[in-house]
């Protein structure tokens, strides 16, 4: 994790982004498999968890994506279909002590979630407390067991450019699968450089979510041709919606 390193993978992302592939054609199924459909409001209801568990069948999602006390309602509607239940665990600040990040995680398992998205402790990586961050990040993924998915958020917004290429590098070194842009709560969502840095900085060890901010066909196809795999909104139906549209 030295300068030169990171220089490298700077540099990769700025001729990431000045030279992107074209953005992929997509059907709106095709489009709708990169879509993690997302419930994460305060306000939201029981009526709400189970509505958008229902759209997300209806509709081919990749997840739906809920705070820990819908987990268990949303694994019920979403059983036996291809479409995976996501909790959220030490959201949307990451503070919250590595030991309750690990149980939270493990309950959601517990009760039918199969993915996690897990908030980075942002102050500890600024801090440059890197075994911290990165033990963080492994004590989730060791409780969640071998067949869960653990998408680490970085909340790009709130960190330099190196804090994201080191970031990045903890969350492989840690053995997560994903590394996330943001909560959707903090100063800022995904961006293109965000994306483009992010997937210089993961390689082909990490797959990369972009998540914030994102209302349309245009955002959600640009972002996955600069390297993002899955896509994190609650706006998934105008989405695809636009696709219509545009088509």
């Amino acid at each position: 994790m030295n300068t030169q390193e990171i220089q490298r993978v700077l540099e990769e992302a700025r001729n990431r982004l000045n030279r992107p592939p074209a953005p992929p054609k997509l059907s709106r199924a095709e489009l709708a498999r990169y879509m993690d459909h997302t419930l994460l409001k305060p306000e939201a209801t029981p009526a709400d968890a189970e509505r958008v568990a229902h759209e997300a069948l209806e509709h081919g999602f990749r997840a739906v994506c809920v705070n820990p006390s819908y987990g268990e309602l949303v694994a019920r509607i979403l059983a036996g279909s291809s479409v995976a239940t996501c909790v959220v665990v030490g959201f949307p600040l990451g503070a919250t002590l590595t030991q309750a990040k690990a149980e939270e995680a493990a309950l959601a398992i517990e009760r039918g979630a199969s993915e996690v998205d897990m908030v980075i402790h942002i102050g500890h990586l600024k801090a440059r407390n890197l075994r911290y961050v990165e033990q963080d990040i492994r004590a989730v993924r060791e409780a969640m067991g071998p067949d869960g998915v653990l998408k680490v958020i970085l909340e790009t917004a709130l960190l330099t450019d190196e804090e994201k290429v080191l970031g990045t590098w903890l969350v492989r070194e840690a053995g997560a699968q994903f590394v996330k842009t943001s909560t959707g709560f903090g100063p800022g969502g995904a961006t293109p450089w965000d994306v483009a840095l992010l997937k210089a900085a993961a390689g082909d060890a990490l797959q990369v979510k972009a998540a914030g901010g994102i209302r349309t066909a245009q955002q959600a196809l640009e972002y996955i041709a600069l390297g993002a795999t899955r896509l994190g909104t609650s706006r998934s139906l105008q989405i695809l919606e636009t696709l219509e549209e545009n088509a």
